[in-house]
């Protein structure tokens, strides 16, 4: 029984919602988002929220549950109040700055690296070793903050590299004489 798929999701005042069938579109603040549920789970709005049901009690209907309600519920708050992720860049001359539609990142390689920005995305860099992403799709925000930090990801004798903010990085003892 999935403890998160029974919570019907409110939709607040200032966002419309729309079932139709399978597909569920959230018209907020920030903008417009749907998702088409699998064919396992029914959703319902009712008294100004949506209820997610499985339509079966077979085992893909009961995973795909919970994970229909987390989806539809992150659009909701996607499209009120956004999604954001925060990286911090340690090390010398370690640093990153938006020009235009790219992010040119310098993380001690022989050539700095442009990434283009996807869209949807908004990247600021209010100090030099400091990237703030935001959107509206909590997952297009995290999968652009984990190909940043992939490019050079934090190492663990000096800590060097691109991390999360507030991610603990294990560190380990150097060589001993």
């Amino acid at each position: 029984m999935s403890r998160i798929g029974k919570k019907p999701i409110p939709v607040p005042a200032g966002v419309t919602a729309n079932v139709a069938g399978q597909e569920v579109k959230i018209k907020g603040a920030k903008g417009e988002m749907s998702f088409v549920v699998p064919d396992d789970v029914s959703v319902v709005l009712e008294n100004g929220a949506i209820a997610v049901q499985p339509r079966s009690q077979s085992k893909r209907a009961r995973s795909l549950w919970g994970t229909s309600r987390a989806r539809i519920n992150n659009l909701v708050i996607g499209t009120t109040a956004g999604f954001e992720k925060k990286l911090e860049i340690n090390g010398v001359g370690y640093k990153a700055a938006v020009a235009g539609k790219v992010l040119k990142l310098s993380l001690g390689y022989s050539h700095d690296i442009d990434y283009e920005i996807p869209a949807g995305v908004a990247i600021v860099t209010p100090k030099p070793t400091e990237i703030v992403i935001s959107g509206i799709d909590k997952q297009v925000v995290g999968q652009t903050a984990a190909e940043i930090r992939d490019y050079r990801g934090p190492e663990p004798y000096k800590g060097k590299g691109v991390k999360y903010a507030g991610e603990f990085i294990f560190r380990k003892e150097g060589k001993k004489k």
